[in-house]
């Protein structure tokens, strides 16, 4: 999770070993731990702080004695000890509201990174440790108004920016959810009984139901059936699978009853590697500090400088009283600290939240958001991603001028419509529908086995079959070249014949996306270079290259080496966005720097990216590009507003034009801060996606 990438937030962070702990154990006891409450309490702690330090900052504001001057009520609310009331009432917001910027500043000091922390940590501390100074009888005034108000509006922002920005720490929780809470368990005498996956031990048999998920890795002895591997090895095509066969714990298991011995249980599973990958490229992704710490950082830099030579020029070469110099230096100190820039990268973050959703796009991680807009190669994921992830008809061709490719598929889909094999469901679904449909009557539906499938459609012999059916009972294939072609591309091409008669051909692989084309040809405009992983086989990878125009494909990779193509091309000295939507995608997705999922992929590809595409739309990456620069520009004006002021108020608050009797006084700075957050506040809101 990127909140990470803020000092502030370390004392909240969960421990990443510890998590890494409770997911081994979800994976092997299923009883979860759920991380999002913490992230949860996180922000409920921003909200609470906020919500109690501001009921507190308003007896402060009508307490203090430059606010009662300015408004006018100062001799209705003085009374004997309400500068001690004040210092109290100041004491528990600087403590309690102050708390998680005191805790950040030492954290950033521990890490040598001193950012926004330490630079409103300083400011508060200087604030308040002078004004009680004050309190207590050195000459001055006191700050605790000033202390209040930049303790809310920090407050606010931090709250405002967890809330806009999702934890990404459900990505390993969601991969545990692939795997079946209950095992059907076969005993030595046969009988079976439902056991908790986390009993399970090597050697045990267990029994598959039809679409049920495979409980644990092991190996087929009875049964056949095809398994859907997508999820787990991004392979398009369900594999077929009998006796002596392996099977992958999480996928799912299709039209057959499979038996199965476990061989690996726990952290020896498949889907337990990827969980151990995930975690690792999560750990990896480089922690760059964000625009609004880099900023923060020189200005904590500019305010201890410019505060020290304020004390120092005072009291050195002008001969002025102690007190005068501390009191233009703790001046300087608090008003380099702009309310502003606490506010500047929130406020854009949240408004682009919220227009990037209603353009389909969510923005789980604002550093990496801000990174989209340096990105040079574009990784995407080809199941599910360019392609629509669905086994159909990518081509009819018909060898009978009495029937065109139309009324061949619909002869086709209408035998199909009584098998549940993957391919007479790839056939089915790409049948046109409501054209004609009571002309097609099935009769004498009968399978015929390892072949295809035979009836009668409208009183004509149908048969859809394999090349070994036309092989076996010697029918000539016709244009053998452009059949050829399709099985190279790695398609699955079955025959149609109609009364006995070799009529058509049907070719069945994953079906390119209509928007993929045309998402290609915009990033390669933009200077992108446009890349394709997949775990299917290199002819379906070139084809799908070849189809869309790709600068380069990676072809049969599986999950443990996804993550690896990514640093491959990150080693070439590329900024690497990945776009995927599957378990095998989840690493991958980690280790880029950019992690883009398709919004309707799996739970595990969307909580592991940076940002999510709700319309599975490989365009709107184009999208996200552009408005990233749009966002990126918003939040320079903003940094600008927030900390351009200080070129004018540093100078007057440390008395540079003293001598002519100009000095910025505390109320005058309270006014330009003011000034600088209302346009800050204007300047988010214009922001368009």
């Amino acid at each position: 999770m990127d909140h990470d990438k803020h000092s502030e937030h370390d004392h909240t962070i969960h421990n990443d070993h510890s998590s890494q702990e409770k997911m081994n154990h979800k994976m092997s006891e299923h009883g979860g731990h759920n991380h999002s409450e913490h992230h949860g309490h996180m922000i409920e702690d921003f909200k609470k702080r906020f919500w109690i330090s501001l009921f507190i900052t308003i007896p402060i504001l009508l307490l203090s004695p430059l606010i009662q001057k300015f408004i006018g009520i100062k001799d209705a609310l003085s009374f004997n000890g309400n500068m001690y009331v004040l210092f109290v009432l100041s004491s528990f917001v600087f403590f309690y509201g102050g708390w998680p910027f005191l805790k950040g500043l030492v954290n950033e000091f521990k890490k040598k990174q001193p950012g926004m922390m330490t630079l409103i940590a300083l400011a508060i501390s200087v604030a308040y440790f002078y004004s009680s100074a004050v309190v207590f009888g050195v000459k001055g005034e006191v700050f605790f108004w000033e202390l209040a108000t930049l303790i809310d509006i920090m407050l606010l922002g931090h709250w405002i920016e967890m809330k806009s920005v999702m934890g990404a720490s459900k990505a390993l929780e969601e991969l545990a959810k692939l795997m079946p809470d209950e095992a059907h368990k076969i005993d030595d005498s046969g009988n079976v009984t439902d056991v908790p996956v986390s009993e399970l031990k090597h050697k045990v048999k267990l029994l598959i139901k039809p679409g049920e998920k495979i409980p644990a890795d092991g190996k087929i002895y009875e049964g056949k059936s095809s398994i859907n591997e997508a999820m787990i090895t991004g392979e398009s095509k369900p594999v077929s699978k009998s006796e002596g066969d392996g099977v992958i714990g999480g996928s799912i298991n299709g039209e057959g009853s499979l038996k199965i011995e476990v061989e690996k249980i726990g952290d020896e599973t498949f889907l337990s590697q990827i969980v151990k990958m995930v975690k690792e490229a999560q750990e990896s992704k480089s922690k760059t500090q964000n625009f609004a710490n880099r900023a923060a950082f020189w200005l904590t830099i500019i305010a201890i400088t410019a505060g020290a030579l304020t004390m120092f020029v005072w009291l050195v070469f002008t001969g002025q009283s102690f007190n005068f110099a501390l009191s233009r230096t703790v001046t300087v100190m608090v008003i380099t600290c702009p309310h502003a820039l606490g506010l500047a990268i929130p406020l854009v973050v949240a408004v682009s939240t919220a227009l990037s959703a209603k353009s389909g796009l969510l923005i789980r991680n604002r550093n990496a958001f801000e990174e989209a807009r340096n990105i040079q190669a574009i990784i995407f994921d080809k199941t599910g991603t360019l392609t629509k992830g669905e086994f159909g008809v990518t081509e009819t061709i018909s060898f009978d001028n009495d029937y065109n490719e139309k009324e061949i598929l619909k002869y086709a889909a209408t035998i199909e419509s009584e098998s549940e094999h993957p391919i007479a469901q790839g056939i089915v679904s790409s049948s046109p529908k409501g054209t004609g449909e009571d002309k097609y009557q099935l009769k004498d539906f009968n399978s015929i086995p390892g072949k295809g499938a035979e009836g009668k459609v409208n009183n004509k012999d149908v048969k859809v079959v394999s090349s070994g059916y036309l092989e076996e009972n010697k029918i000539e294939l016709q244009d053998r070249d452009k059949i050829e072609k399709l099985s190279a591309q790695g398609k699955t091409v079955v025959f149609v014949l109609v009364d006995n008669k070799l009529t058509g051909a049907i070719a069945l692989g994953d079906i390119i996306r209509d928007e993929s084309k045309d998402a290609i040809k915009q990033l390669k405009e933009l200077g992108i270079k446009t890349m394709m992983l997949t775990g299917d086989n290199k002819q379906v990878a070139k084809w799908v290259a070849d189809e869309l125009g790709l600068d380069d494909y990676f072809a049969e990779v599986l999950p443990d080496k996804k993550a690896e193509k990514v640093k491959e091309v990150q080693s070439r000295g590329m900024i690497v966005a990945m776009t995927g939507d599957g378990v095998n995608d989840a690493p991958a997705l980690a280790q880029a720097d950019v992690g883009i999922a398709i919004g309707t992929g799996t739970d595990v590809a969307v909580e592991t990216a940076d940002i999510i595409l709700v319309r599975s739309n490989p365009k709107d990456v184009v999208s996200l590009i552009k408005f990233s620069k749009a966002t990126y520009s918003k939040m320079i004006q903003n940094l600008v507003w927030a900390t351009g002021y200080n070129v004018i108020a540093i100078p007057l608050a440390a008395g540079v034009l003293y001598s002519a009797g100009i000095v910025l006084s505390p109320a005058l700075g309270a006014v330009l801060m003011s000034l600088s957050t209302i346009i800050v506040a204007i300047n988010s809101r214009l922001l368009k996606a």
